[in-house]
Parts: structure tokens; C-alpha cells; sequence
């Protein structure tokens, strides 16, 4: 067992089958995963627990992923040095966007566990720096 540190992450998507998956993937890499239905459910969850990584949907009901980023920008005391990846089938059309609020990792979905290794690792050595 390395003494790596653990990584939570915040899995944010409308479909409960994707978010398994993604739960799945991240404790099989050896982190924790906690989970929300959609963008309201994800602001609350932050608002209340400290996150590394938020794998985040764009298109959903109540409050879209842009908008979400969009409530962190606002409230930066929140979720500071919490490391936001978009996934989406979608991303293309938001990508503007999505720079603009300051996102740079996009992953397409399906999210293949080679990404999410790679993520992983990047974001132990972000937090290592």
C-alpha cells in the first residue's frame, strides 16, 4: 500500500448508471467517491465537504455543470484548489465557455480508466508542488 495520498472526489452527473461507473473507477484507483444527481445536489454537497476532484457533467436538470462553475467562481471561499474536469459527450459547443470560467481539463465521455489514472496522478503532483 503506498502512502499516497487519498483523493475525494465529487462524481456529478443526471444518469445513475454513469455515476456508478465513475464511482467504480475511482475506488478501484484506491480513492474515495461521493456522488450527486445533478447540479443543485453538487452545490450543496460542496457547500457542506471539502473535494481534490469534481468529475463534472455539463448537461443536466436544475442547474447545468456551467452553472455550477459558474456558483464556484462566484463563491470562491467554497471549494478552494478544488480541481474541476468536465465530462461530456458534449463539450465542444461549451468549450468557449468553459475556458472562460477557467476550465482546462475537458475528458469526452465514455471516460476511459487510462484518463482517469492520468488525472490522478497529475493531480497528486499538483498538490504535492
Amino acid at each position: 500500500m503506498s502512502n499516497e495520498r487519498q483523493l475525494r472526489f465529487l462524481v456529478v452527473d443526471d444518469n445513475e448508471d454513469i455515476r456508478d461507473v465513475f464511482c467504480r473507477l475511482v475506488e478501484r484507483a484506491g480513492h474515495v467517491a461521493s456522488t450527486a444527481c445533478d447540479g443543485q445536489d453538487a452545490v450543496e454537497t460542496l457547500e457542506r465537504e471539502r473535494f481534490e476532484v469534481m468529475l463534472l457533467d455539463l448537461t443536466m436538470p436544475r442547474m447545468s455543470g456551467v452553472e455550477v462553475v459558474r456558483w464556484l467562481r462566484e463563491h470562491p471561499d467554497v471549494a478552494p484548489g478544488l480541481r474541476v474536469v468536465v465530462i461530456s459527450a458534449w463539450a465542444g459547443d461549451n468549450r468557449a465557455v468553459l475556458q472562460e470560467l477557467g476550465i482546462t481539463t475537458v475528458m469526452q465521455k465514455p471516460l476511459r480508466i487510462q484518463q482517469l489514472t492520468d488525472l490522478i496522478a497529475e493531480t497528486l503532483r499538483d498538490l504535492e508542488s
